[in-house]
């Protein structure tokens, strides 16, 4: 990877154990499933996998256990020609997630951390010269806390923090995200952690995180696109109306997406505009990694304004 060209992704490598159902089951009940499939995924993976889709340089730090479905979690980032020289195998298992996809495309989640949970700074620190070379560095929230804040420590680039899920991140680490990318739930939930009065509408929390001091914040909606903030102000972007069949790794393929963008030095409107589009795309298709495009494919139409 030449010097701030690329991008390294810092972060957790699963297997998703994907079972389909009508609708998910309530607390004490038992549904029958419609199908079962096991895909590679893990947040870092799909960001690193979505990125390199799209014609990204991407190089992944981050470990796979000695199991049968490392080879899995593996098979996409391979096939996208993600450079996994700083992939560690540990003994023990691979992250394995457990996704119950229902009938309206929603998920629910369970994540068995396994080998991503070994991650160290010492292993991160041995892959410095990598995460110093990038020109964007992108990590997440499936990491141990100390692991990722010293891969943000390392970064020269440009930092993306997708704080999803939303862990004790030191504010220093925290702060250098530009942006920092949460959805709705995970913005309100840093506000709380610094002890910051959390607004009742969207727009209030993302000009909250920017009082903290953030350089950027993006908060994804889902089907309703997201809000984008920076010392320019902020600004709604919609998202194209499309039919969901699976929500699983959208947020990723969004976060792919920006990242690819904003390697180029594209303005951070343009790349979420972009961004938004991408993950309409991966929403029409079941899976994570499977579901997400190439500069070949034709993503939904923006709205028109």
């Amino acid at each position: 990877m030449s010097a701030g060209s690329g991008i390294v992704v810092v972060g957790s490598i699963n297997a998703d154990l994907v079972v389909t159902a009508d609708r998910h089951p309530r607390p004490g009940e038992t549904v029958a499933g419609r199908s079962m499939t096991v895909l590679p995924g893990g947040k870092g993976a799909n960001q690193a996998v979505a990125a390199a889709l799209l014609g990204a340089e991407v190089a992944l730090v981050g470990a796979v256990g000695a199991d049968a479905y490392a080879d899995v979690a593996l098979s996409l980032l391979t096939t996208a020609g993600v450079d996994l020289r700083a992939v560690r195998r540990t003994d023990g298992a691979t992250g394995l997630a457990v996704i119950q996809v229902a009938g309206d495309g929603e998920n629910t989640i369970v994540v068995l951390p396994g080998a991503n949970a070994g991650m160290t700074p010492d292993l991160v620190a041995a892959s410095a010269g990598t995460i110093r070379a990038a020109g964007v560095v992108v990590v997440q929230g499936e990491l141990p806390a100390d692991t990722t804040a010293a891969a943000v420590r390392l970064a020269t680039g440009r930092v993306i923090v997708n704080l999803a899920p939303v862990i004790a991140l030191d504010r220093a680490a925290l702060l250098r995200a530009d942006p920092l990318v949460v959805n709705e739930h995970e913005g309100a939930l840093v506000l709380e952690r610094f002890g910051h009065p959390v607004a009742a509408d969207h727009p209030g929390v993302v000009e909250g995180l920017l009082g903290l001091g953030f350089a950027s914040v993006v908060m994804t909606l889902g089907g309703a696109g997201a809000l984008v903030a920076d010392g320019g102000g902020l600004h709604r972007v919609p998202a194209p109306q499309v039919a969901v069949v699976d929500t699983t790794g959208a947020g990723d393929a969004f976060v792919g997406a920006l990242a690819a963008r904003l390697v180029t030095g594209e303005p951070l409107d343009d790349a979420v505009r972009y961004a938004v589009r991408v993950g309409s795309y991966a929403v029409r298709r079941p899976g994570a990694q499977p579901s997400y495009p190439t500069p070949a494919d034709a993503l939904p139409a923006a709205p028109r304004a």
